[in-house]
């Protein structure tokens, strides 16, 4: 593979998938046992926070139970070596990258291990239980909710991704469904800055007719394959 020299790689949630992180869009995924509009939107946290709140509880508790794969630890060693510039950003809220050694992610659906107080609108690392309504750290009020960005929320900075993808020579996407805008449009952005661009995925994408190149198969064995190329040169 060609030698480059910025390049930004998206995770979604087939990268932690190999984890035993459950995904939403697969069979027996998180949908099938939940609504989106239950759990995963302002409207529903506002109709039964309860619910969402215990709800998110749950994956707390199942995320402390997983541990980073190869291609976590793979993403976390090309961070450490590579040259140039390396904009990682993830649509997953766990902390399997981090976990991994890397230590730049940039999480655009927020974080599982963060809690956003809708009182003072401070975040705060948080692993703990939120169903029983724990004090804000900053202001004291019993009003945290996750902090991760639900159905018809701005992702987080999305300049700072655009501004990335606008002078990238290579955008990779890993584990993602091609589906979820606005991640699913990245693909579109980096090609019209002129940067190649590499699919990793279990299967075709919804979107692997944008990409230059698609590889597929398991990421613990993809992303790791793809990391020694790039390193090599």
């Amino acid at each position: 593979m060609a030698e480059f020299e910025s390049i930004v790689i998206l995770t979604g949630a087939g990268i932690s998938a190999e984890s035993g992180i459950d995904t939403f869009r697969d069979a027996g995924g998180l949908w099938e046992r939940h609504r989106i509009e239950d759990v995963a939107t302002p409207e529903g946290f506002a109709r039964d926070p309860d619910l969402v709140l215990g709800f998110y509880d749950s994956r707390r508790e199942a995320l402390a139970k997983v541990e980073p794969n190869p291609a976590h630890r793979a993403l976390a060693r090309l961070e450490r070596e590579f040259p140039g510039d390396l904009l990682l950003v993830t649509q997953n809220v766990d902390d399997l990258h981090k976990r991994a050694g890397s230590s730049e992610v940039l999480h655009m659906h927020g974080e599982l291990l963060s809690a956003l107080c809708t009182s003072c609108e401070m975040r705060t690392p948080f692993d703990a239980t939120m169903s029983n309504r724990p004090p804000c750290p900053v202001c004291q009020a019993p009003t945290l909710r996750p902090d991760v960005v639900w159905f018809g929320e701005m992702p987080y900075q999305m300049d700072r991704i655009y501004a990335a993808l606008g002078k990238c020579d290579l955008f990779v996407s890993i584990g993602t469904s091609g589906a979820v805008y606005p991640a699913a449009g990245f693909v579109q952005e980096a090609r019209l800055a002129g940067a190649a661009t590499l699919e990793l995925n279990l299967e075709p994408s919804e979107g692997s007719h944008f990409f230059a190149e698609s590889r597929h198969g398991p990421a613990g064995q993809l992303v790791p394959e793809w990391v020694e190329e790039v390193l090599a040169g």
